[in-house]
């Protein structure tokens, strides 16, 4: 019932997640990422717990592949669930249990790796990773994270209609630097792309209004000179 991306940027060090479910609010169970350390999806029968301590296992020095095997071992269920998991350095695992949903299917590259569940085909995540590999890697990242999103769903998607869908990006605050989400919509893919078309050309001011709110650009509103 999901089909996500995760991926590192070469040039920026940022890492982000893509995904989309028909299920609601997908990105809040499923999506986890954090700057210069990593990002990890979550998905099938999804056990949030596993994106943080993700997290953690690669803060401390895990590579992907031995934070996966760690969260395998330690799961009561690792039968039911999907990871996707990237490192700072842009490796990559992966993990679909033996009790994944429906057609399934995983694919990776270095810096890029999908994951999906109950899928229309098993071609879905290979799409996906293709169609980031190809793009222009000057693109923000979270330009090439949606457009791959597309990929997946023009490569069939899900077996039935997707819902929900978000995207999450860290740089190099604590904060994410882009955190969007379409919790239910019939297009939700597409909701998703124009939300980052509206937040992209400010999302970098708002980082500035923080860190230094003297050099900060304009809100545009009335009384804000």
């Amino acid at each position: 019932m999901t089909f996500s991306l995760i991926a590192r940027c070469v040039r920026t060090g940022q890492f982000g997640i893509a995904v989309s479910s028909s299920s609601p609010a997908v990105a809040s169970r499923c999506a986890f990422a954090r700057a210069g350390v990593g990002v990890v999806a979550s998905q099938n029968v999804t056990d949030p717990r596993l994106g943080p301590l993700g997290l953690d296992l690669m803060e401390r020095g895990a590579a992907a592949a031995e934070c996966r095997d760690i969260l395998v071992r330690g799961n009561a269920f690792a039968e039911f669930r999907q990871l996707a998991v990237m490192d700072r350095h842009g490796a990559a695992a992966v993990w679909s249990g033996a009790r994944t949903l429906g057609c399934h299917a995983t694919a990776m590259r270095q810096n890029v790796a999908s994951a999906g569940n109950l899928l229309a085909n098993e071609t879905v995540p290979e799409a996906m990773v293709e169609n980031f590999h190809a793009s222009d890697p000057t693109l923000p990242l979270g330009e090439r994270l949606v457009r791959a999103l597309r990929a997946g769903l023009e490569a069939g998607g899900e077996a039935g209609a997707v819902r929900s869908a978000g995207m999450l990006v860290v740089d190099r605050q604590s904060w994410p630097l882009a955190d969007l989400r379409v919790d239910w919509d019939d297009a939700p893919i597409a909701s998703l792309t124009g939300l980052w078309a509206l937040w992209q050309p400010q999302m970098d001011d708002y980082v500035t209004r923080c860190l230094n709110p003297l050099s900060a650009p304009s809100y545009g509103v009335p009384g804000d000179e």
